[in-house]
């Protein structure tokens, strides 16, 4: 198969590397986008966009990207909840069961 596109990239000492901005534009990567790496028995690696697994939520992923990103430049944010505040919280959801495994209803849907 003949190649479209190749590029080069250097190993850190931490085995990191920088995917090639024409790769990246080639693949449509943004940061915080998953590659994955096909190794074929003949030493070739094939590098994709990953797929999203069907368990992934994009919302979700996106609030606790915002997040590690907000601590990382903000460590001294960071606080512990105090007593009262965990003491509080815990009236709040005293008695109330919660089954993970459970389907949520038309209404919760």
């Amino acid at each position: 198969m003949q190649a479209i596109l190749e590029a080069e990239s250097t190993l850190t000492d931490r085995y990191q590397t920088t995917v090639p901005e024409n790769v990246r534009r080639a693949l449509q990567l943004n940061k915080r986008d998953k590659v994955h790496y096909t190794i074929r028995s003949n030493g070739e690696v094939v590098l994709t966009r990953a797929q999203p697994s069907e368990n992934d939520d994009p919302v979700l992923g996106q609030f606790l990207g915002f997040l590690a990103r907000d601590i990382a430049s903000h460590p001294g944010h960071v606080q512990a909840m105090d007593t009262g505040l965990v003491q509080r919280l815990q009236f709040l959801v005293s008695g109330i069961k919660v089954d993970l495994d459970a389907a949520l209803s038309e209404d919760d849907e």
